[in-house]
């Protein structure tokens, strides 16, 4: 297996939370939820983390800096999550690996499944694999859009999603395995054509796509994986899960 690092964007604010505190140090069985992404991708085999941070940055810094595999990648403003891993450029400048790529608030994430996606990559010879799960409750959910092949297409997310798209019931887990070159000149070519004005990581799978390269989209996870914490509630949901397993 090549060498693999993980990108782990951690740099959201907290409104939903009503809180004061960076989303990602919300604490979960007395830990900040972040560190919890943080063990997934070690037991995946990333040998090096970048935490893309941004709101209250020194804090999040300040909270994580005693791990000595973790690196931070300034994005000053949240102009949405391919302009995040933008940000991370200079770190990987002579980097030529795999590059895991997972959202911060996401607690329940299993390093197995985040493995089976590397795998996948490998496997398929992809220079892109997307980490999907099927659910009923695809509510704000990216859906992921296939041929009649069942080939990978494109991730539509729900403000931009037709009638039928929104009826789709495999969705985007937020997790993506890049090869780190193919990723980097997809992200050069993103535009905030959205209904979000942003620049979406969720297109580059497309770019790839269109040039011929090879994408695909792989079940390695399950939903409860891909439950981010943007509430009270969903945080009270996780910790739950992490107490007794369901």
């Amino acid at each position: 297996m090549p060498e693999t690092v993980a990108i782990i964007l951690a740099a959201g604010k907290s409104k939903r939370m009503q809180s004061e505190t960076p989303k990602v140090l919300h604490q979960a069985c007395g830990r900040p939820i972040v560190e919890s992404v943080m063990d997934a991708a070690r037991k995946a085999g990333a040998s090096r983390l970048i935490l893309v941070v941004g709101h209250k940055a020194d804090l999040v810094q300040q909270a994580l800096q005693h791990h000595p595999d973790v690196e931070f990648a300034l994005q000053a403003e949240q102009l949405g999550t391919g302009h995040a891993v933008m940000s991370c450029r200079e770190h990987l400048t002579d980097f030529q690996g795999q590059v895991l790529i997972l959202a911060g608030d996401t607690p329940l994430l299993r390093g197995s499944s985040l493995q089976k996606l590397l795998k996948e990559q490998q496997l398929q010879q992809a220079v892109c694999v997307v980490g999907t799960a099927k659910t009923q409750k695809n509510q704000g959910l990216g859906r992921i859009v296939r041929n009649e092949q069942g080939e990978f297409l494109r991730i539509v997310e729900q403000r931009d999603a037709t009638p039928a798209e929104l009826q789709i019931t495999e969705i985007n887990t937020g997790c993506f395995a890049f090869d780190c070159e193919s990723l980097f000149s997809a992200l050069q070519q993103v535009r905030p054509e959205n209904a979000q004005g942003e620049y979406y990581l969720t297109d580059c799978p497309e770019i790839l796509s269109r040039q011929g390269k090879r994408v695909i989209a792989a079940c390695t996870l399950d939903i409860q994986e891909a439950l981010g914490v943007n509430t009270q509630e969903q945080l009270a949901e996780v910790e739950k899960v992490m107490q007794t397993g369901q």
